[in-house]
């Protein structure tokens, strides 16, 4: 039986991608071969590969100036390679500390830069917050500005687009790309791993400025080089077919459903639902402030931790998974990433509310 599956990542796919992935799994568009199976060179592959950079392009609405790359590493492998094509070794790059993912992105920049500048840093919040609009303490000159709009572990996410003073700003979408619009031009630099509202993990998507490209510094391997990537479409090296396959059939089902404008509507209402059931109960807490909660990702607490793990029995039981928070944080945590439909939270809601009911 299939469960509501609230993981973070490697998250739910939609149960239509699915079905088609497993018909087509051995006999790939009549070809007697799993895509699996088929050269990343043959003509049948590079169309999709091809199909895939369009639909990004269309859904995203990114401009003309732009390269679409699909690279593997995940986006832990941006970390190191966006101070490596971005910037010069004694160059200073400014970085928002908004929790686990922004602190690991920090840790990387510095085993390659001389300075990271570190323009605000939510710890004293115990990363619920994000910075203030217009608060953040930028380095004149600055290679970039780096952030990540959505914290997965910590749930918090910015309800606005920092202004980099025309440094070029880059973005950590992980956790929030295709989840509605975004204005692509305010950003010099995309990246987001596949495995939450994408596809399945080992892809990267990066869009970046075409006039960021061919200023790697001297030394960067060559599949870390977005120029070298970009002029080979990124199959340099042997991509990950399959989950370029699938990154493929998640993008036209976003498409079918209505495109972003779509997706936007469906997850603000999904996090309304829950974020409203957990104010009203006096029983759950969100420890994430009102002005910057996740649509994606929520944390929250019951009011006797001793009940975290009857909680996390009967929800698995009742056919919800994998509700238990990050280990550095502890608690609940669900996320609502596209796939996972209206009647997945109103299944967690009603199964909240019971749980109260009976252990309140």
């Amino acid at each position: 039986m299939r469960v509501f599956n609230f993981a973070a990542g490697p998250a739910a796919l939609p149960l239509e991608v699915l079905e088609q992935a497993r018909a087509e799994l051995t006999d790939w568009r009549g070809s007697g071969m799993s895509v699996m199976e088929v050269s990343h060179r043959s003509k049948a592959f590079l169309a999709v590969a091809e199909e895939a950079e369009s639909l990004v392009r269309s859904l995203l609405a990114v401009p003309a100036g732009y390269e679409v790359l699909f690279l593997q590493g995940g986006a832990s492998g941006q970390f190191a390679a966006i101070p490596m094509n971005l910037a010069a070794p004694g160059a200073v790059a400014d970085y928002v500390n908004t929790g686990t993912w922004s602190t690991k992105a920090i840790g990387e920049a510095k085993r390659l830069l001389m300075k990271v500048n570190v323009a605000a840093d939510e710890a004293a919040s115990g990363y619920t917050t994000v910075p203030e609009q217009g608060g953040l303490a930028l380095t004149s000159g600055a290679a970039y500005v780096h952030y990540t709009p959505n914290e997965t572990i910590g749930g918090v996410e910015f309800p606005y687009v920092p202004d980099s003073g025309g440094v070029p700003l880059v973005a950590d979408m992980s956790s929030t790309i295709l989840s509605r619009p975004i204005d692509v031009s305010k950003f010099a630099l995309i990246y987001a791993g596949a495995q939450k509202n994408i596809g399945p993990s080992g892809l990267c998507v990066v869009i970046v400025r075409k006039d960021l490209l061919g200023k790697a510094r001297a030394g960067t391997p060559s599949i870390w080089d977005y120029q070298a990537m970009a002029a080979e479409r990124s199959m340099l090296n042997t991509p990950p077919t399959f989950g370029w396959y699938i990154c493929g059939l998640v993008l036209k089902w976003v498409q079918a459903q209505g495109g972003l404008a779509a997706m936007a509507a469906r997850n603000r209402a999904k996090a309304e639902l829950l974020y409203r059931t957990i104010e009203e109960s006096g029983f759950y807490r969100s420890p994430v402030a009102k002005t910057c909660r996740s649509w994606m990702n929520v944390p929250f607490t019951l009011a006797r931790p001793q009940l975290d793990a009857a909680f996390l029995t009967e929800a698995r039981a009742a056919g919800l998974a994998s509700l238990e928070g990050h280990r550095s944080v502890g608690g609940m945590r669900a996320s609502l990433y596209n796939a996972m439909p209206l009647e997945g939270v109103q299944a967690l809601t009603a199964f909240m509310r019971e749980f109260q009911r009976r252990h309140g």
